[in-house]
C-alpha cells in the first residue's frame, strides 16, 4: 500500500516538474515585456495589481506578497470585490495583471472593462493565448503546460505550480532590474528571523571583550584554560599587547592535546594554538556570519574591526537564543 502511495505521489512530482520545464523552455519576449512594464510602473510611482479567482487567485495573492517583499509595490484585488468598490485600489500609473489559466473566468473578465475605463494598462498570464482574457489585455504572457497532475486533467495542480514559479521568476527579475539590496530587504522585514538575519550585525550578536577569554602569546595552556573557565566560554583568543589577533585555542584543541601529552597544561599556548583563525568583521550581517560558520565548520568566530583588532567572538551556542538560526 505504501509503495503505491509513494509511486502516485512521485508521479505528481514528475508531472509538475515537466510542466515547469515546459514553461521555462517556452518563456519568451512576452515575459521580458511584462518585466519591463512592471519596472517602469514602479519607477513612475505606480504599483502592480494582481487579480484572479479560485486557485489562481490564491497564487496571485502570493505573487503580490512576494513582489512587495522584494521592493516591487504590489497588491491583490479580488475580482468580485472590485465590482463593489475595490476598483478604488487602482491609481494613476498602476499596472493590472490578470491571471487565469483558462482565460475564460467570467468573474475576472467582467472587471477588466471597468479597469480599462480608468486608463489602467492590462496584462494577462494565461494558458490560452487565444482566450477572451488575452484579447482584452494589452500584453499576454502565455503559460503552457502539458497537463494537470489531476487524473481527470481538471483540478488546478501543475498550472498553479507553474504560475507560482512564474511569479517568483518575475519577482527575482524585478529585484535585479530595480537593484534591490539586502539592506532594503531588511527594512521591509523588521520582524522575525529573516529581519534579524539582514539587519543585525556581527557586533550585535557577539560576546564582547568583557565576556571573552583573551591571553597573551606567552601564556601556558593552564593559564588559557583558567581564562576560558572564568569567561565561561569554549575558546580563548591569543592576542598581542594591542589586541591584534594571533591565534585561537578551543576546548576541542585541549581534549585532543590531552590524549597525546600528559603535561598538556604546561605547554606554551603559542606552540599549540590555531594560527590565522576564521574571523569576521563586526559590520558583517548576521546572514554572512551564518554562512561563514556553515562553510568553515567552526563553532567560534572571532570578530575584528577594520584594523584587525579583536572586538569579541561569536559562539554558535548563543545563536538560537538570539533567534538568528
Amino acid at each position: 500500500m505504501s509503495k503505491s502511495v509513494l509511486v502516485r505521489a512521485k508521479e505528481v512530482f514528475d508531472t509538475e516538474i515537466e510542466g515547469i520545464s515546459v514553461l521555462r523552455d517556452n518563456l519568451g519576449t512576452e515575459f521580458e515585456e511584462l518585466s519591463m512594464r512592471c519596472a517602469d510602473t514602479v519607477r513612475s510611482g505606480g504599483k502592480i495589481i494582481l487579480s484572479g479567482i479560485g486557485k489562481s487567485g490564491y497564487i496571485a495573492k502570493k505573487i503580490a506578497a512576494t513582489l512587495s517583499s522584494v521592493g516591487t509595490p504590489s497588491v491583490f484585488m479580488h475580482p468580485v470585490e472590485a465590482r463593489h468598490g475595490d476598483l478604488g485600489i487602482i491609481q494613476k500609473n498602476d499596472l493590472l495583471i490578470a491571471v487565469s489559466y483558462s482565460g475564460e473566468t467570467e468573474e475576472l473578465l467582467v472587471v477588466l472593462n471597468p479597469a480599462k475605463r480608468l486608463g489602467t494598462p492590462l496584462a494577462a498570464i494565461t494558458g490560452n493565448p487565444s482566450s477572451s482574457l488575452a484579447k482584452m489585455c494589452d500584453l499576454t504572457v502565455p503559460m503552457p503546460i502539458p497537463r494537470e497532475a489531476c487524473p481527470f486533467n481538471l483540478a488546478p495542480t501543475t498550472s498553479t505550480t507553474a504560475l507560482l514559479v512564474l511569479g517568483d521568476a518575475l519577482a527575482m527579475v524585478l529585484l535585479d532590474m530595480c537593484k534591490f539590496t539586502e539592506t532594503e530587504y531588511g527594512r521591509l522585514h523588521p520582524g522575525g528571523a529573516i529581519g534579524r538575519m539582514v539587519t543585525m550585525r556581527a557586533s550585535d550578536i557577539m560576546r564582547g571583550l568583557d565576556r571573552s577569554a583573551l591571553v597573551g602569546i606567552n601564556a601556558s595552556v593552564r593559564d588559557t584554560i583558567i581564562a576560558m573557565s572564568g569567561a565561561r566560554c569554549g575558546s580563548a583568543m591569543v592576542v598581542d599587547d594591542d589586541k591584534h589577533l594571533l591565534g585561537i585555542f578551543t576546548d576541542g584543541d585541549f581534549r585532543r592535546l590531552a590524549e597525546k601529552h600528559s603535561d598538556v597544561l604546561e605547554l606554551n599556548i603559542k606552540d599549540v594554538m590555531t594560527v590565522n583563525p576564521v574571523t569576521v568583521n563586526g559590520d558583517a550581517l548576521a546572514a554572512e556570519v551564518l554562512k561563514l560558520l556553515e562553510e568553515r565548520h567552526v563553532d567560534d568566530l572571532v570578530v575584528v574591526d577594520n584594523d584587525k583588532l579583536v572586538q569579541g567572538f561569536i559562539d554558535t551556542q548563543d545563536l538560537p537564543g538570539l533567534k538568528v538560526m
